[in-house]
């Protein structure tokens, strides 16, 4: 039996992307999806607005209406948004949540904490099996190499983004400070603006752009006097990310409630 999914911001990149990846999987139904009041999109046929064929389900403005039969939530928006969207789907048959929003504030991760009482939440600043692997190498390097090794982080998306750094920059910075034993948000550097001090030993610096189409690029350098040794990766088009959004939703379809990372759905 197909597990029953709805999407939040279907006009969107993500939105598409997920409508045209979800067509193609026999093992999910898609049976609503939301924008925000106002949108143009509203009342659009959602295998329309993904480019494909009509599908009968229609973009409404409102989570209550889009998940009213769906097991399954799926949530790139932003934060007020998602946030809005778990305290509504409470009313709803929905059991499980893929959270793709990143940008919450500190004061916003209690209400997160909260929702995964009653759902399954997988949540991920990036579900690309890529950059998940890339995860486990970081950590592993960072527990290796000597505390004369410097960690800097770097990297690049689109004009449109609106958070900084990315949350995969700061995932990938989580990872380097679990495994050199810390705490991220004592060494995190994001702010470099003219000139200050020289660089703090064991500190994980941040370095941002953006601008054109660029759909994520991530780079984690580690650097000592004799040599440095790069981790990248290029993410090449959204399909990747909503593949591993639709893998989550398999897989959290079936589990307990709970907040969950993508590592637990590939068993890294």
């Amino acid at each position: 039996m197909s597990i029953q999914l709805a999407i939040a911001g279907a006009a969107g990149r993500m939105g598409r992307a997920l409508i045209a990846a979800a067509g193609d999987d026999a093992g999910l139904q898609l049976v609503g999806g939301s924008e925000q009041a106002g949108s143009p999109s509203l009342g659009s046929d959602l295998g329309l607005l993904a480019g494909g064929e009509a599908l009968g389900v229609f973009c409404v403005d409102s989570p209550l209406a889009a998940a009213k039969t769906a097991q399954v939530w799926i949530d790139f928006t932003t934060p007020a948004a998602s946030l809005a969207a778990l305290s509504a789907l409470k009313a709803t048959s929905v059991k499980a949540i893929v959270l793709g929003t990143t940008g919450f504030e500190p004061a916003q991760e209690a209400q997160i904490a909260e929702a995964a009482q009653h759902f399954c939440i997988v949540r991920s600043g990036n579900f690309s099996l890529g950059i998940n692997l890339l995860m486990g190498l970081v950590k592993q390097a960072a527990e290796r190499l000597g505390p004369d090794w410097d960690i800097e982080i770097f990297e690049a998306h689109h004009r449109r983004k609106v958070d900084a750094p990315s949350g995969t920059a700061l995932m990938l910075g989580g990872a380097a400070a679990q495994g050199r034993g810390v705490s991220h948000t004592e060494v995190a550097a994001y702010d470099r603006h003219g000139v200050t001090a020289a660089r703090k030993a064991g500190e994980i610096g941040y370095a941002v752009a953006r601008g054109g189409g660029i759909i994520g690029e991530h780079e984690v350098m580690f650097a000592n006097e004799d040599e440095v040794i790069r981790f990248s990766h290029s993410a090449l088009n959204r399909a990747i990310f909503a593949k591993g959004a639709l893998a989550a939703a398999r897989w959290a379809a079936g589990q307990n409630p709970g907040l969950y990372a993508m590592s637990d759905v590939l068993g890294l």
